[in-house]
């Protein structure tokens, strides 16, 4: 999903690298200082899963995670997700500097608002947590992908066809992400509840 350098136009970047000072400015601002070793975990959880690529056209796809990370840091996903982007632009050449700013947003914007629409939810009975986990992860990836397509389509018409793969591939890419985040969201109810806000384990709740 990472978008490489050279190819976007520069309103795009502009547009881009403002929205991502931005939304990790407001990250920043809410994060309580206990809470910088959970955002740390889980930025460190990102930048592994999203480490392995398949090539797509100018870009590649990969497990991303950003719908269980937006879930569990909010607002914190911003700065979490710019960090991680950050290291792989600098050690691994995925993405780039100037970049930066564009895929953060695609990953950490709709994350933010999956957690938004979802994160209530995870605090109910057990059915309704694993749907809620599963659509978080599932539409937080569409919805980056739909981001990462819309980027491409606005710098030039050449990179439609790119866009246009870049949305077909990411249809079974949100399944897997919403099975494998509504399987760790159930692991975490059970055995760290509170990281998700629970003060008690579901299945305790329901007894």
């Amino acid at each position: 999903m990472h978008i490489s350098e050279g190819i976007l136009s520069a309103p795009v970047l502009a547009s881009g690298a403002a929205l991502a000072l931005a939304g990790t400015a407001v990250g920043l601002k809410r994060m309580d200082q206990h809470e910088v070793p959970k955002v740390a975990v889980f930025t460190a959880a990102f930048f592994v899963a999203t480490l392995v690529h398949v090539p797509l056209g100018p870009a590649s796809i990969h497990l991303v995670l950003n719908g269980l990370v937006g879930l569990i840091l909010g607002w914190a996903c911003f700065p979490a997700i710019l960090v991680a982007l950050l290291l792989q632009a600098v050690f691994f050449q995925y993405g780039g500097v100037t970049v930066l700013g564009v895929n953060t947003v695609i990953m950490a914007l709709p994350a933010l608002i999956c957690s938004m629409l979802f994160s209530r939810l995870i605090k109910k009975n057990k059915r309704v947590s694993a749907l809620a986990a599963f659509l978080a992860g599932s539409l937080s990836v569409l919805g980056s992908g739909l981001l990462a397509a819309l980027c491409l389509a606005l710098s030039g018409q050449a990179f439609l066809p790119a866009a246009q793969a870049f949305l077909v591939a990411h249809v079974p890419l949100g399944v897997v992400e919403g099975i494998v985040t509504a399987i760790i969201v159930g692991f975490l109810l059970k055995v760290r509840p509170e990281i998700l806000e629970v003060s008690v384990p579901l299945e305790q709740e329901i007894e």
